[in-house]
């Protein structure tokens, strides 16, 4: 009887111990792990399709900046946005029941980029308009109609996109603009983030606009959970937008310079824009 004791003793011990082992070490490296300054492992795969352009064109440095969330006129019909690997694929609840993950996770960016971007000097801006179903492409008041008319007007334009998980989606890079000599500031994104064909998928709407597309990374994995789990989720968001301005700044040989051109309420398109 005082041996069964003792190897039921001894195995309560054991449990215990690695119960409590495997504990620390999940809170160790969850606190440690979770977030990582590292944009490659943050963003995962990129696309891996051959592509032969290089952005050549020198861009003026005052040259005015648009960041657009991709999908924020397109909800509810077919081209919403990926709703991402936890929600499609592992049943979570979607980050808003009005609006899918991906542009739940575009509009974030797209403000942080702005935010910060004016802060290093840039002449950026963001346009949303606000109305998430909007049936003709051609409207006047869609992404591409607003991004094609600043384009025109000598803008540089870019559309904010995170990619479908698994074998669904591609991978992180830059959709250059169709007829349109890519720039250096084309050519510092694509070296941070990857580089798709200009004529990707036969001549995407935006880029035949001459708004570029780019995007972030598949929203599965690592990414994704940063992401979603409050503790590294403006850190990831920050992470990445610094990554894109930092790229706009190389792109036009700026290095920083932290004159704001707008008011912190100035954010969105001026009208003279619409």
């Amino acid at each position: 009887m005082g041996r069964i004791n003792n190897r039921i003793l001894n195995i309560i011990i054991y449990v215990t111990f690695f119960s409590f082992t495997y504990s620390f070490s999940q809170l160790y490296f969850l606190g440690n792990l979770n977030f990582v300054k590292d944009l490659d492992m943050i963003v995962g795969s990129k696309v891996n399709i051959p592509a032969s352009w290089k952005g050549t064109k020198e861009v003026d440095k005052d040259i005015p900046i648009l960041i657009l969330a991709g999908h924020a006129d397109s909800q509810g019909l077919s081209g919403s946005g990926t709703p991402g690997e936890a929600v499609h694929k592992y049943g979570k609840n979607p980050m808003s029941p009005e609006i899918s993950d991906e542009l739940f996770w575009n509009l974030k960016l797209q403000s942080s980029i702005v935010k910060l971007g004016k802060k290093r000097g840039l002449d950026i801006r963001s346009y949303d308009p606000l109305i998430r179903n909007i049936d003709d492409a051609n409207d006047p008041r869609t992404n591409w109609s607003v991004g094609k008319k600043f384009a025109k007007k000598g803008g540089y334009v870019i559309e904010i996109h995170f990619d479908s998980y698994g074998n669904y989606g591609v991978g992180a890079g830059l959709i250059p603009p169709f007829s349109e000599v890519p720039n250096t500031i084309d050519e510092s994104i694509a070296k941070k983030f990857g580089r798709f064909p200009i004529v990707f998928r036969g001549g995407l709407g935006a880029p035949r606009r001459q708004i570029r597309i780019l995007e972030i990374g598949k929203l599965e994995g690592y990414l994704e959970k940063n992401l979603r789990s409050l503790k590294t989720r403006q850190r990831t968001i920050d992470l990445l937008a610094n990554e894109i301005v930092q790229a706009f700044l190389s792109g036009i040989n700026k290095n920083g310079l932290s004159n704001p051109t707008l008011d912190e309420d100035d954010t969105f398109l001026p009208a003279i824009y619409l």
